[in-house]
């Protein structure tokens, strides 16, 4: 099996002009191994998050958040669609999330010194399930504190058409950073192409994270990620879509919030048009009367230019005739 090991997987940004590390043809299994987002800084609670002691955050931006790729994908072009499909993930032995001065929306709040004035780094220990695997066990980030493991891949994508953007804060109709839980294992996500190959790229793994990641950081972790990437030919999906064997989820990164959740929505409105035949005036009364409609916010944090990240979804059974 091909794979693109962790010290290979140390690219910062998004870049069509990027040698590809593998060449893979649709369908073909091939493992990507990840990086945290702090590329191994944190291993206990001493490592803190002082930006004068991270290595790479002496450059603007910094260099944060690292994936692998990009991955080239034999007779993949322009208006195509990729289809990423995850088989398989496996988390390390540990995770980290991290607060302090200027972390998040209250790292310079006056009313939570606690997170202001001083660092604080938890490291987050997995326990593996009754399979013997951390993806099915339980994590500990004390001994009062606990739950069960969720591991996602948080940032994702195809080269963009035109701009270079950072790993980091860089989203878009293509991917990026946008920690949606529902990239696991199970389901897939749809994404345009806008180069020969596609230049797909993936990193940013975490154990489990909460809605909004409103801390800025979840459970981040390195992982051994094991997929395979299909080709829709001829049809360029309108941005990114999920779907999992219950749902169909349609995403959008932008601000304001409003305006994320706006463009989720109509992308599912259209989507329920194209494949289900569902009438334009039948999806914008379901999306409003329909009790299994859901919104939802992956991302909310305030870290350099993230946008907002927001899901609009439905359940396939309410679409099946």
């Amino acid at each position: 099996m091909q794979r693109i090991s962790r010290e290979d997987a140390r690219m910062f940004a998004f870049d069509w002009r990027d040698t590809p590390r593998l060449r893979v043809a649709p369908g073909e299994e091939f493992e990507i191994e990840t990086w945290d987002a702090g590329s191994g800084y944190f291993k206990t609670e001493a490592d803190l998050a002082i930006p004068a002691r991270r290595p790479g955050f002496d450059r603007n931006p910094p260099l944060a958040n690292p994936v692998g790729g990009p991955v080239f994908v034999e007779g993949a072009e322009p208006g195509d669609t990729l289809v990423v499909e995850l088989v398989s993930m496996e988390i390390e032995a540990t995770s980290w999330t991290a607060a302090g001065p200027g972390r998040g929306p209250l790292g310079q709040s006056t009313r939570w010194p606690g997170l202001s004035g001083d660092y604080t780094t938890r490291i987050l220990r997995h326990e593996p399930g009754p399979d013997g695997r951390r993806a099915t066990g339980t994590i500990h980030m004390s001994n009062r504190f606990s739950w069960q493991a969720a591991p996602f891949v948080g940032t994702l994508g195809t080269a963009p058409e035109r701009e270079v953007l950072t790993t980091l804060d860089g989203q878009g109709l293509w991917g990026g950073n946008i920690d949606i839980d529902l990239v696991c294992p199970g389901n897939r996500v749809y994404l345009p192409i806008y180069h020969p190959g596609a230049l797909f790229y993936l990193g940013d793994t975490h154990a489990s994270q909460g809605d909004t990641e409103f801390s800025g950081t979840a459970a981040e972790t390195q992982a051994s990620v094991r997929l395979k990437l299909h080709l829709i030919k001829g049809w360029k999906t309108p941005g990114i879509r999920i779907e999992t064997p219950e749902l169909l989820v349609a995403v959008r990164a932008d601000r304001p919030l409003e305006a994320a959740v706006q463009g989720a929505t109509e992308d599912l409105m259209a989507w329920m048009g194209s494949d289900y035949g569902v009438s334009q005036a039948d999806a914008y009364c379901l999306v409003s009367a329909c009790p299994d409609f859901r919104i939802r916010i992956h991302q909310m944090c305030k870290i350099g230019k993230l946008n907002y990240v927001a899901s609009a979804s439905i359940p396939k059974r309410m679409l099946r005739i």
